[in-house]
C-alpha cells in the first residue's frame, strides 16, 4: 500500500491543492485533491488487462478552476454539503428561526449553495500506508457560511483496500443545531463507449420519491414496480427509461438506516467491470447526466449526456421541509456519521 502526495502549484484562497493518490497491491490507484476532496482519477485493470479509468474528470488541475466549467457544473466528484440535493425555496425553519439559503437552482438552494464543500481548499490532516492506503482531509464550516448555522467541523477519510474497496468515512460536529446531508459526486463510466446506456443497474430500493418540476422532492413515496424506476433486479438503464431525460432519482433504499448494506451495483458489460455501492445512508441519488456537457476532459474528451452515471449516498433531500422523513438536523453534543464503499469487481 502506497500513499504519495503531489503539490500542483494551483492556489484557491491562497492555498495550495494538492492530489492525493492512494495504491494498492492489485495495481488500483485512486487520486484524491484536497479541493473539494474530488476524485480525480480511479483506475483499475479491466477485462483486456489494460488500466482504466472509471471517474470523468479533468487531466489537470486548473481545469476544475475554469470559468467555463464553473457555469455548467456538473460537481464532478467532489464533496457535497453542507446539504447534498435540493431545498425546497432555499428556505428552511429551525428553532422558530427562518432560515434563506442561495437559490442557485432555479428557485432553490441545490448541493449546499453558491460556493459549498466542493469549492473549498480542505487541510490534510493524515495518511496512512498500513493496513491501508489512506488520507483524512477537514474542513471548518463557520456560522452562517452559505447562510446555515453553526460552526460545522467536517472530516472525510479516503480509505483503498487490497480487495478494490474505497472506502468513505464522513464525520461532524456543530456548536449549533444545523442541518447536514453530505454526498459524494462521482461519475462513473465503467465501459469503453461515451455513454453508459449500456450498462447494467441493479438498486436495492422498492420506492422512490416524487419530485416537483425542478426535481425536489415532495415528501411523497412512490413504490417503483411497474414504473421505469423499477431497478429492483438488474436491466439496462436505457431498457425502459424515458430516453428525454434518463434518471434523475431519488430511490429510499430497502434496509434500516445505519446499517452497511450493498445499495446498488452496476456492471459494464464491454469491460467485466462492476461498481457495487455500499452506504450507511438511507437513500441513494442516481443521476445518468442528462444535462452533461463538458469540453476538454480527461484526453480531450468531450462529455455529453449520458456520459457518466452518479449513484449519490445520502439523506433524505429536503427532509428539513418535509416533517415525516428522517431528521437531518445535527445537535451540538451529536456526531454525523455515514460510511459509503465503492467497490469494483474486476474480471
Amino acid at each position: 500500500m502506497k500513499v504519495n502526495q503531489i503539490q500542483s502549484g494551483q492556489f484557491v484562497d491562497g492555498k495550495e491543492i494538492i492530489a492525493v493518490e492512494l495504491r494498492n497491491d492489485k495495481g488500483t490507484l485512486v487520486r484524491i485533491l484536497n479541493y473539494g476532496t474530488i476524485i480525480q482519477q480511479f483506475l483499475v485493470s479491466n477485462a483486456q488487462g489494460k488500466q482504466q479509468d472509471i471517474v470523468l474528470g479533468f487531466d489537470h488541475v486548473e481545469s476544475y478552476l475554469t470559468a467555463d466549467y464553473l457555469a455548467n457544473y456538473p460537481y464532478f466528484g467532489a464533496i457535497i454539503g453542507r446539504y447534498a440535493n435540493r431545498i425546497k425555496d432555499g428556505k428552511f425553519t429551525l428553532d422558530d428561526v427562518a432560515y434563506q439559503l442561495a437559490q442557485n437552482n432555479g428557485n432553490d438552494c441545490l448541493h449546499g449553495g453558491v460556493t459549498g464543500f466542493d469549492q473549498k481548499v480542505w487541510e490534510i490532516i493524515s495518511v496512512n500506508e498500513t493496513p491501508n492506503a489512506s488520507v483524512t482531509f477537514q474542513y471548518f464550516s463557520l456560522d452562517g457560511e452559505e447562510h446555515f448555522p453553526g460552526d460545522l467541523g467536517v472530516q472525510l477519510t479516503f480509505e483503498l483496500t487490497s480487495n478494490n474497496e474505497l472506502i468513505l468515512n464522513y464525520q461532524a460536529d456543530t456548536d449549533q443545531a444545523t442541518p447536514i446531508n453530505l454526498t459524494h459526486h462521482s461519475y462513473f463510466n465503467l465501459g469503453n463507449a461515451d455513454t453508459i446506456v449500456e450498462h447494467v443497474h441493479q438498486i436495492n430500493a422498492s420506492n422512490y420519491l416524487e419530485q416537483d418540476d425542478n426535481f425536489v422532492v415532495t415528501g411523497k413515496l412512490i413504490p417503483v414496480q411497474n414504473t421505469i424506476h423499477d431497478f429492483s433486479t438488474s436491466r439496462k438503464i436505457n431498457s425502459l427509461w424515458d430516453q428525454t431525460n434518463g434518471y434523475d432519482q431519488t430511490y429510499v433504499l430497502d434496509k434500516n438506516d445505519g446499517d452497511l448494506t450493498l445499495a446498488a451495483i452496476t456492471k459494464a458489460p464491454d469491460t467485466g467491470l462492476t461498481l457495487q455501492v455500499y452506504t450507511t445512508a438511507p437513500v441513494v441519488h442516481f443521476y445518468t447526466a442528462k444535462f452533461l456537457n463538458v469540453k476538454n476532459g480527461k484526453q480531450g474528451k468531450h462529455y455529453a449526456e449520458f456520459g457518466g452515471f452518479c449513484v449519490e449516498t445520502q439523506h433524505h433531500p429536503n427532509a428539513v421541509n418535509i416533517e415525516h422523513f428522517p431528521s437531518t438536523l445535527l445537535y451540538p453534543g451529536e456526531v454525523y456519521t455515514q460510511t459509503s464503499i465503492y467497490k469494483i469487481i474486476t474480471p
